[in-house]
């Protein structure tokens, strides 16, 4: 086995996989974890080298080193904005929170975020649930004489959505005129 060509597969490989993490940046927007999973991924299917598992996340995982030292990747900033964006788009508090662990977020970043959604918002659970309502066409939207026979359907996509069943009551049980006054406000 010759040295030199060792070292000259290991350059290889960490270029490529450096290369493929800058386009994968250029792109998207990832976590420290997406990244991972992706240069990992894309080493098993295109690169298939002859280095182990280790060697290769020990590379990737310094490539990831780097990227964070030249703050190219931050998972606080990442978690704030997609956060917010969950709240935008009618996310509850639980949801927001399942959703940023399985992005692969610490855990301290993750309880930064809510805790900076719940300073800067009145009930951001309550305002998630009505966002639901109005792009679901569920509870208050629905015609008067259907509300009862789809109650119980309504109550489980807020269930699934993350909010408590006091809160989902609270939002089933607005009057129309009530309900459209709220989202007017939001």
């Amino acid at each position: 086995m010759n040295p030199t060509s060792n070292k000259s597969d290991f350059e290889d490989l960490t270029t490529n996989l450096k290369d493929l993490a800058y386009s994968y940046l250029e792109k998207y927007s990832p976590s420290k974890q997406q990244l991972k999973v992706y240069l990992l991924k894309k080493y098993l299917t295109k690169i298939k080298g002859s280095k182990s598992k280790k060697e290769v996340t020990s590379i990737i995982d310094e490539i990831i080193l780097n990227l964070e030292k030249n703050r190219v990747i931050n998972d606080e900033m990442y978690s704030d904005s997609k956060a917010r964006m969950y709240l935008r788009r009618g996310y509850s508090l639980n949801k927001i929170n399942q959703s940023l662990r399985s992005k692969g977020i610490e855990d301290k970043y993750v309880k930064q975020s809510i805790d900076k959604i719940k300073q800067n918002e009145i009930e951001p659970d309550f305002v998630s649930a009505l966002k639901l309502c109005k792009r679901r066409r569920i509870g208050p939207l629905r015609p008067e004489n259907n509300r009862e026979l789809f109650y119980k359907k309504d109550m489980g996509i807020l269930a699934r959505g993350g909010f408590s069943f006091d809160l989902s009551k609270r939002v089933l049980d607005l009057e129309t005129k009530e309900f459209n006054k709220l989202l007017k406000i939001i």
